[in-house]
């Protein structure tokens, strides 16, 4: 009898040891936060990026640009057509419980833009050949590209921003 007591003590105090072992496991999950690089982050964009459907100049300062976009991409976008005075922010893409936060453009996954009081966020990426996939994702951006990802019926196209040479 006292070995069958022992056991159900041995038992009991595994069976605790896992489950207060498990709770601290769940209670100390780390935080959802975007990869963050090791290297210096890049300039923000300065000068003027054109596409087939617009154009979205930039003046260095991290978040002020102009846009001038096209009908078809206003409407892609929900943002006016024409030039625009506006603010952009580079963000993670969705980190729950965060949501999206603001991250330096080489690791970014959208782009959201606020002219007045209409704001749209952007995926930035590269659609497959066929329409097939789109991607997101890490140096999707550069300094001299930003690549806008869409999906229209069921298939990805992007729309590639690339910036204009300066002229002395």
């Amino acid at each position: 009898m006292p070995r069958k007591k022992l056991w159900r003590a041995a038992l009991s105090a595994c069976l605790i040891s896992i489950m207060v072992l498990c709770s601290a496991c769940a209670a100390s999950r780390p935080d959802n936060y975007p990869f963050e690089p090791d290297t210096p982050a890049p300039a923000p964009h300065d000068g003027l990026f054109s596409s087939e459907h617009g154009t979205i100049s930039f003046n260095g300062d991290g978040e002020s640009i102009v846009i001038d976009f096209d009908s078809s991409l206003a409407e892609l976008t929900g943002l006016p057509a024409g030039e625009h005075t506006g603010v952009y922010v580079f963000l993670s893409g969705d980190l729950p419980p965060h949501g999206s936060i603001p991250v330096r453009y080489d690791i970014a996954h959208e782009l959201k833009i606020t002219v007045g009081e209409q704001s749209a966020v952007i995926n930035i990426g590269i659609a497959s050949e066929d329409g097939a996939s789109g991607q997101v994702g890490i140096d999707a951006a550069t300094p001299e590209r930003i690549p806008m990802l869409f999906c229209e019926d069921g298939r990805f196209f992007h729309i590639e921003f690339r910036k204009e040479p300066q002229s002395e």
